[in-house]
């Protein structure tokens, strides 16, 4: 599950309580072979029928709801499970916890502060591997200094629990968009859909302000002498989109000390090369891993051509290298292969 799709329940929740809906969560905690989505996604539902979220392309949410009615009823978690090979299309056995869900205002506070904050955190779902049984199951998050259930009626404990499936939550990526062009705002656009955190850096002679980049979480007007990168983490990546040679260099060597992942640069193979020198010559001793993480042309080569064909091109590129894919970029075309491991 990432963070945005936490938020997004949260915000369901909040909407059903407001409406005296009672809701439940439903986990995906086991599966032995494939399937569409992985162990750890997770979904709302309320009484009503009403649901945030999915555990699959839509194979199993009506016969999810279908099995929450007992939950509703007796406020005792189920584990279900489902057959793949024959009822979903695919080749998995899947094994899904329904348990009540109830968020004290307290345990809001600690998870929004996390989420704020970008502070990595787990979700253990105590459950037991088996077709069909009703029992002391429920998921506990678990903080630095706290731990809290969000099933109301769960009294086993971690350790004294037959299986547990531990979820790791990290940050959503964060992409920091130095420029605040036409282009910028494509981009922008195109991270904020897969749920990143978006940081513009626009210039202070021309300032931006959130109706300019709705889908911004954060805009800051600077220059490269005012900008501290201080906010950037280890699941951060950056694209330079100034259309400013002078300016790319500048804000390159701010970035040293605090990028480690990607960063993407406008403009030709040639210009990259005139940056990689340009850097080189102001900063003799820069690591070379550093320069490693400099892709320009930004983006896949797809042939992409407009604003917003450019910006699928480059999430592509950095999600890409986010998941540790092999990218063979050719001048025509790209190939991505997987990882054997």
């Amino acid at each position: 599950m990432k963070v945005f799709e936490l938020q997004r329940m949260i915000a369901f929740y909040d909407r059903c309580q407001h409406d005296g809906i009672p809701t439940v969560m439903a986990s995906l905690v086991g599966l032995h072979g494939s399937s569409y989505r992985k162990p750890g996604v997770r979904m709302l539902l309320g009484q009503n029928g009403a649901m945030q979220g999915a555990l699959s392309g839509g194979c199993v949410e009506k016969d999810i709801f279908n099995a929450t009615k007992t939950v509703f009823k007796t406020g005792t978690a189920r584990v279900i499970s489902y057959d793949g090979r024959y009822r979903l299309g695919c080749e998995g056995y899947l094994y899904i916890l329904i348990e009540p869900f109830q968020l004290k205002e307290v345990h809001r506070k600690i998870i929004e502060n996390a989420l704020n904050s970008r502070q990595s955190f787990e979700i253990h779902s105590i459950y037991k591997p088996t077709q069909d049984i009703s029992g002391d199951f429920g998921s506990v998050f678990a903080f630095a200094e706290v731990k809290f259930s969000t099933n109301p009626n769960i009294t086993t404990s971690i350790s004294d629990a037959e299986q547990v499936f531990t979820q790791h939550i990290h940050p959503d990526t964060q992409l920091v968009i130095v420029g605040a062009e036409h282009d910028a705002q494509k981009l922008c656009e195109a991270a904020s859909f897969l749920g990143w955190q978006v940081t513009i850096v626009a210039s202070i002679k021309n300032a931006k302000h959130k109706n300019d980049f709705p889908k911004a979480n954060n805009i800051l007007n600077e220059t490269p002498e005012t900008i501290n990168f201080g906010f950037i983490d280890d699941r951060t990546v950056t694209v330079l989109m100034t259309h400013n040679f002078a300016l790319d260099v500048q804000y390159l060597l701010k970035l040293m000390p605090f990028e480690k992942n990607y960063i993407g640069v406008l403009g030709s193979s040639k210009r990259k090369a005139q940056l990689e020198n340009q850097v080189f010559d102001s900063c003799p001793n820069i690591a070379s891993e550093f320069l490693e993480l400099i892709h320009s042309p930004a983006g896949l080569n797809l042939g992409a051509e407009t604003p917003e064909e450019i910006a699928l091109t480059i999430v592509a590129e950095i999600l890409s290298i986010l998941k540790k894919q092999t990218i063979d970029k050719n001048h025509n075309t790209t190939k991505i292969v997987l990882n054997e491991k």
